[in-house]
């Protein structure tokens, strides 16, 4: 893969700041999708080696650069985000439904819980943390969410598939009172 290939991947990928397709990359840089891939894979490599602060992150087929998780203390303190202010218990757990049980309702949520969530659930969608999805076809259709891209980001993650085990990190007892979310 061609240096100024990889270099130009990484200018685009800096100066978007937030995920793009990799088929609009390729296509921005006239090259195939299959060199796009190659060079995000390289990108991806020159980063973890040399040690960056940034890291190059594939959600679902979109590339985004981050900064790294270790380093996200020291840009939260230089930008004095007030936006990232730590998320409360309520929002933590209301997260972790969603994101093992996606997509669901808020009357699943609350469910789950035994508490109205709904002032939780509009605080992580205006966090971009949660999305409305859809809605059920059922008697009030109700709205169905599910985790973004920013929650993937947030979290580092690539996907969904990186969560932790849900079965592993819950006791038995406390895993059998959670209702099916089927």
């Amino acid at each position: 893969m061609r240096n100024d290939t990889i270099a130009r991947m990484e200018a685009v990928l800096f100066s978007c700041g937030e995920a793009v397709e990799l088929e609009r990359i390729a296509a921005g840089l006239e090259i195939t999708p299959e060199e796009a891939y190659e060079a995000a894979q390289s990108l991806k490599t020159k980063l973890d080696e040399e040690g960056s602060g940034l890291c190059l992150l594939n959600l679902g087929g979109k590339l985004q650069l981050a900064a790294r998780r270790e380093y996200r203390p020291d840009v939260a303190n230089v930008l004095d985000l007030k936006k990232n202010q730590p998320l409360s218990q309520a929002a933590l757990e209301v997260l972790a439904v969603i994101a093992y049980n996606q997509p669901v309702t808020s009357g699943f949520v609350e469910q789950v819980r035994g508490v109205d969530c709904s002032g939780v659930i509009k605080t992580l969608v205006s966090r971009s943390l949660v999305e409305e999805c859809g809605r059920l076809e059922l008697p009030g259709r109700p709205i169905i969410y599910r985790t973004t891209d920013v929650f993937l980001r947030c979290f580092s993650m690539e996907s969904l598939a990186e969560l932790p085990d849900f079965k592993a990190a819950v006791p038995a007892e406390n895993a059998a009172q959670a209702p099916d979310p089927a």
